[in-house]
């Protein structure tokens, strides 16, 4: 579906892609992850045919970027950032994005009424975009992007910024247009989002770190994972216990790092109790992709 070779791409003296190679295939929900910075948005818009790259080629469906006037009507593009009419009602703002696309005024109203019960903003339909929610005008931004029925969605951080809530119906209704048989690229900064895809690509300073399944990509984790809840402030006592390569909160809790965990988890355990601290729960975990982006950028750190 799509196919990217050796893209590269500089901005004055910011490399933000070298020579990225990606295959996005045929009904995937391929999600790009990494930090602010990372070159999600630039690789988006290549892809999209907003950015030129400096090198490198991008084919969609078969056709080359500068090919994409002949399959523009297969593509719907989400751009990170809201960016419909405030001042026009979502209705209104549906027709418009319609019309860009020379489609009939019959065939928009039949299509936006049937994503508009899919995004739940039927009742909305007469109110004006400026007064929606977040999370409501994202599911509009999502309607435009659906009215021309594309096989393609590329969607750049769609619900950035969102409460959790919208999240989860956001991707509800993701996941039900997977099912229906289109092909989505997301990019989201969000960990749990990465979870809910078919395959994750990491991003850090223009490359790729890591690709794969999240199973994959939990397999491949090289060291083992413990979780310990203790009566503990300081996540540095943790790392001056020998064999403990990373420790960080989460949550409540905190996640340590270990290179050999049979015999390390008694030793943390020894010098805890040691030093006076209590412990309520130390136990192995699988990781997260959480712990897997923090393990990548504790490498690309090293």
């Amino acid at each position: 579906m799509i196919r990217t070779t050796r893209l590269s791409k500089r901005f004055n003296t910011i490399q933000a892609l070298t020579e990225m190679d990606l295959h996005v295939q045929e009904r995937e929900i391929f999600g790009l992850v990494g930090p602010d910075g990372a070159g999600k948005t630039t690789l988006i818009r290549i892809i999209s045919g907003l950015v030129t790259p400096d090198q490198g080629e991008v084919w969609i469906m078969g056709k080359r970027v500068d090919q994409l006037d002949q399959i523009r009507e297969d593509i719907g593009y989400m751009p990170q950032r809201f960016s419909l009419y405030g001042d026009l009602t979502v209705m209104e703002n549906i027709n418009f994005f319609g019309a860009m696309y020379n489609l009939e005024k019959r065939v928009i109203k039949e299509r936006a009424d049937e994503i508009l019960e899919i995004t739940k903003l039927y009742s909305f339909k007469n109110r004006l975009a400026s007064n929606l929610s977040g999370g409501m005008k994202q599911k509009l931004a999502l309607t435009c992007a659906l009215v021309t029925r594309p096989k393609l969605l590329i969607l750049d951080e769609p619900t950035y910024g969102v409460d959790p809530e919208s999240r989860k119906e956001f991707w509800k209704i993701l996941y039900r247009l997977n099912k229906e048989g289109k092909t989505i690229l997301i990019s989201t900064p969000y960990m749990d989002e990465a979870e809910l895809c078919t395959r994750v690509a990491f991003l850090d300073k223009g490359v790729f770190n890591a690709i794969g399944t999240p199973d994959r990509l939990r397999a491949d984790f090289k060291y083992e994972l413990y979780e310990i809840k203790a009566d503990i402030s300081n996540v540095h006592v943790f790392k001056e216990i020998p064999g403990v390569n990373d420790a960080y909160f989460f949550g409540d809790k905190y996640h340590l790092v270990l290179e050999k965990a049979d015999k390390v988890a008694t030793v943390i355990e020894e010098s805890l109790i040691e030093k006076g601290i209590t412990i309520y729960t130390l136990q192995k975990i699988l990781p997260s992709m959480e712990d897997i982006f923090v393990s990548l950028a504790a490498t690309e750190v090293d």
